[in-house]
C-alpha cells in the first residue's frame, strides 16, 4: 500500500488537537508534530480516529431488505464512522447461535465498507450456546428485558440471566442489556390515540427502565459480570448508574444521538420516525443525558440505528403503536451528537465518546486513538460548518429519518478505512475496504 501523508492544524493526538503530520499505509507510521513538506494539508479540518458506532441493526441475512451490510456500512463511512457493531436481532435468523452467526459473517462477506464486529443474542433456552459464539469472536452478548420487538428474539427472566452471567464473566466480555421492564399495564389510553406522540410517550414511563437498569446492577453485583446498559433514556436512572460505578462494580452506559438531538416537546403527532424504544423524552430529561456525558456516567454515544421499510414504519398512517420503532441515524453519529453537544462541552471532551471510550469498551486495542503502529481508520471533518441534510445525500437504504432537513454542525470531508480513503466529496470511492472485528 502506498504510503501518504496527511497534516491538520488540528490533529487529535496525544488526547489534545494540535499540529500534526500523520504518516500512515494501513497503519500509522509516523507522527509528526510540524508540517511535512510533502503532505496533504486540511488546514484547520479536524483529522482524527475514525467513529466507533458500538450498537447498530444492519439485518442482514433474511431481511436485507429493510437494510444490508452494503448500504449500512456506506452511510457509516458518510458519518465518518470506521468501525460499526451489528446487533444479533433484525436479521433473521437472530445471532443466537454458532450456525447462525456463520450465516451473518457469510453474509457480510463483499460488503464491508467500514470495520464490522457482531454481538451474540442470549434468549431463553440458549445459554449452552454462549461459549461457542463467544470462541467464534463475538464482542459481547445482547439481551432485551422487555418483548424486543420480533418474536424471534425472546426477552430474559432472571432466571435466565442467572445461567447466563456466570459464563459471560468467565470469559469477560458484556452482557448488554434493553432495559424496560413491563410491570402493568399503563392506564395512558394510548389505545384510542395512537397517533399521540405524548400517549407513546406515556406508554413506556421511566419507571420501566428505572426498575430495569435497578436489575441489571443487582445482577452485576451478584455475577460480577461485565454489564452495559444500552440506549439510557431515563435520567432517573443515572444517579442508580454512577453509584454502581463507584462501588466498582463492572458497568458501562451509552445513550444515542436521537435522546439528545430530538425533544419529545417538539415531536409531532402521527409521524413515525421518531419512534423508538425507549422513546425520545422532554427536553429537561435529555439535558440531564447530555451532562452525563460530562460527569461520565455515560461512557459514549451511539445510533442503535434500526431501519424499516416505509410500511413497517407506517409512514402513511402515522399509526404510532403499530409502526415499527427504530430511528435510522447511522451517518449522523459524529455530525448530530456535535451539534446536540457543542453546547454542553468542547471539542476535546467529546472526540473520546466516539472514538477511545467505545474502542475500549469493544477491545479494539488498534482502534480509537491516532498513534504508531494503530490502524489508519481516520476521519477528516469541518465541526464549524452547519450542513442542512437531504434526502439524496444519505447513503442507508430507506431514506426515512428524522436528521433529514436538520441544519448539523460537522462536515465530514474524508473517511479513511485501513488506510484506504472509504468515502470523500459525497461519493464512496474504494468499497470493501473494512474487515470483520473479531474478538479471538
Amino acid at each position: 500500500m502506498q504510503q501518504r501523508k496527511i497534516y491538520s492544524n488540528r490533529v487529535w493526538v496525544e488526547n489534545r488537537l494540535q499540529p500534526a503530520t500523520i504518516t500512515f499505509t494501513d497503519t500509522i507510521e509516523v507522527i509528526e508534530f510540524n508540517k511535512a513538506v510533502d503532505a496533504q494539508d486540511y488546514g484547520n479540518a479536524v483529522i482524527m480516529p475514525g467513529v466507533i458506532d458500538a450498537h447498530v441493526h444492519i439485518n442482514e441475512p433474511g431481511r436485507a431488505e429493510w437494510e444490508g451490510f452494503e448500504t449500512a456500512t456506506q452511510a457509516a463511512a458518510a458519518g465518518g464512522s470506521t468501525s460499526i457493531i451489528d446487533m444479533p436481532l433484525n436479521a433473521s435468523p437472530v445471532t443466537t447461535t454458532l450456525d447462525a452467526f456463520n450465516e451473518k459473517l457469510e453474509a457480510s462477506k463483499g460488503k464491508m465498507n467500514v470495520n464490522v464486529g457482531f454481538y451474540a443474542g442470549l434468549i431463553p433456552g440458549n445459554t449452552n450456546r454462549l461459549e461457542a459464539l463467544i470462541d467464534a469472536g463475538v464482542i459481547g452478548v445482547k439481551c432485551f428485558l422487555t418483548h424486543s420487538g420480533i418474536d424471534e428474539f425472546p426477552n430474559v427472566t432472571e432466571k435466565d440471566l442467572d445461567e447466563a452471567m456466570p459464563i459471560i464473566a468467565k470469559h469477560n466480555i458484556p452482557l448488554l442489556a434493553h432495559c424496560e421492564l413491563y410491570d402493568t399495564e399503563i392506564d395512558c389510553d394510548f389505545d384510542n390515540n395512537p397517533t399521540s406522540y405524548q400517549h407513546y410517550l406515556a406508554s413506556r414511563p421511566k419507571k420501566w427502565e428505572n426498575d430495569a437498569i435497578d436489575l441489571m446492577i443487582r445482577m452485576c453485583r451478584k455475577h460480577h459480570c461485565p454489564v452495559h446498559i444500552v440506549h439510557v433514556a431515563s435520567a432517573e436512572a443515572l444517579s442508580m448508574i454512577e453509584a454502581a460505578k463507584k462501588e466498582g462494580l463492572p458497568i458501562t452506559a451509552e445513550t444515542c444521538t436521537q435522546y439528545i438531538f430530538f425533544n419529545a416537546e417538539t415531536i409531532p403527532d402521527a409521524n413515525c420516525i421518531y419512534k423508538c424504544a425507549p422513546p425520545i423524552r422532554e427536553r429537561s430529561n435529555n439535558e440531564q443525558l447530555k451532562q452525563a456525558f460530562v460527569t461520565g456516567v455515560l461512557d459514549f454515544i451511539t445510533t442503535d440505528h434500526s431501519p424499516a421499510p416505509p410500511n413497517i414504519k407506517e409512514m402513511e398512517s402515522g399509526n404510532l403503536k403499530k409502526a415499527w420503532g427504530g430511528i435510522a441515524g447511522i451517518q449522523f453519529l459524529l455530525t448530530g451528537s456535535w451539534t446536540s453537544l457543542k453546547d454542553t462541552m468542547t471539542l476535546e471532551q467529546f472526540i473520546p465518546l466516539l472514538t477511545s471510550n467505545p474502542a475500549r469498551f469493544i477491545k479494539a486495542g488498534k482502534k480509537g486513538e491516532i498513534k504508531i503502529g494503530n490502524d489508519a481508520d481516520m476521519v477528516i471533518w469541518n465541526p464549524d460548518e452547519i450542513v442542512l441534510v437531504k434526502e439524496e445525500d444519505i447513503f442507508f437504504r430507506y431514506k426515512i429519518s428524522p436528521y433529514i432537513a436538520q441544519d448539523l454542525n460537522g462536515k465530514v470531508l474524508k473517511t479513511i478505512v485501513n488506510g484506504s480513503t472509504v468515502y470523500h466529496n459525497k461519493s464512496i470511492e474504494n468499497k470493501n475496504k473494512g474487515q470483520w472485528l473479531l474478538q479471538k
